[in-house]
């Protein structure tokens, strides 16, 4: 199985459409057939299901998607990090983001490394602890930010400057506004929203074994998603603070939890990596700067 024909079959899955992706790819229409046919004789499994104006992924095909995206970033990033062994001021970096509003210091950090580092190419994923981990374990990404501490056995890791703190985000007109910290009791039989991962690891910590008097009405990988039902009156949005916008004006409000939950959030890459000397250059950087937390500026 080639890299080429994993991108040949990514852009038909993309496009969904044979002529389109052969325009893309600057290839024949009978060539791309042809290269997708080996590949399905290869696998022996179907990958397409062709329609007269289009293309849809078979189960198979779904899940050779998601192996292939995997697998050409890490052809991509392979052969960018050979390109950049010898040059300390070029290059790329790939993280993997969990939600926090602490991603200012890092976005900080970058835009410092840029500075000395103009080359600089950095890619960013942003998905939840879980999807995170395994992008850094299968070696798609240099650094990972975390809202949980990491295996120690696996991973190193350095603590971001503040723990994040846990809160309710609701309507402002909702009668719960009224309250300046949101307690158990306050939330027992109301529809609560939150990411199912801290549902059953962060939670828990905070209710002290109410669990079972509590209901999730949803779980949202991504805050912001949350917040639109929140506000549209759906439910009641666990999160960190400082995620969503619960400014005067903006229909939302935040309250902290009582007794205060707090999360710390860390900057990871793996036990035993093996870095591109950008790489290097930078997670130097980033652990001179928050390892000394005394000297780090709010972000603006």
């Amino acid at each position: 199985m080639e890299i080429r024909t994993l991108r040949y079959f990514l852009a038909v899955a993309r496009e969904e459409n044979m002529t389109r992706a052969a325009q893309l790819l600057h290839v024949t229409q009978p060539t791309l057939s042809k290269q997708l046919r080996a590949l399905e004789e290869e696998l022996g499994k179907k990958l397409f299901l062709r329609h007269s104006f289009s293309i849809e992924l078979t189960d198979e095909g779904v899940l050779l998607r998601k192996r292939a995206e995997d697998l050409v970033r890490m052809a991509d990033k392979i052969t960018a990090e050979f390109l950049g062994l010898d040059d300390l001021t070029s290059g790329d970096l790939y993280l993997g983001l969990a939600e926090s509003w602490q991603i200012r210091y890092l976005a900080r950090e970058i835009a410092r490394f840029r500075t000395v580092c103009p080359g600089l190419r950095y890619h960013i994923t942003s998905r939840d602890t879980e999807q995170v981990t395994e992008k850094l374990d299968r070696g798609v990404i240099d650094f990972a930010v975390l809202a949980e501490e990491p295996d120690a056995a696996r991973c190193s890791a350095i603590r971001f400057p503040e723990p994040d703190v846990w809160g309710l985000v609701f309507p402002a007109e909702d009668p719960l506004a009224e309250k300046a910290e949101i307690r158990v009791e306050d939330l027992i039989g109301r529809p609560l929203f939150c990411s199912e991962q801290s549902w059953y690891r962060d939670i828990p910590r905070w209710c002290g074994g109410r669990m079972d008097e509590l209901r999730l009405e949803g779980s949202f990988r991504l805050s912001y998603n949350g917040s639109i039902f929140a506000r549209e009156g759906l439910g009641y949005l666990l999160t960190f603070d400082r995620l969503i916008d619960t400014s005067p004006g903006s229909g939302l409000v935040f309250r902290p939890l009582q007794p205060r939950l707090e999360t710390e959030i860390w900057f990871v890459w793996k036990k035993y990596p093996v870095f591109t000397p950008l790489a290097e250059r930078f997670l130097n950087q980033v652990r001179d700067a928050f390892t000394h937390p005394e000297e780090i500026e709010e972000p603006t």
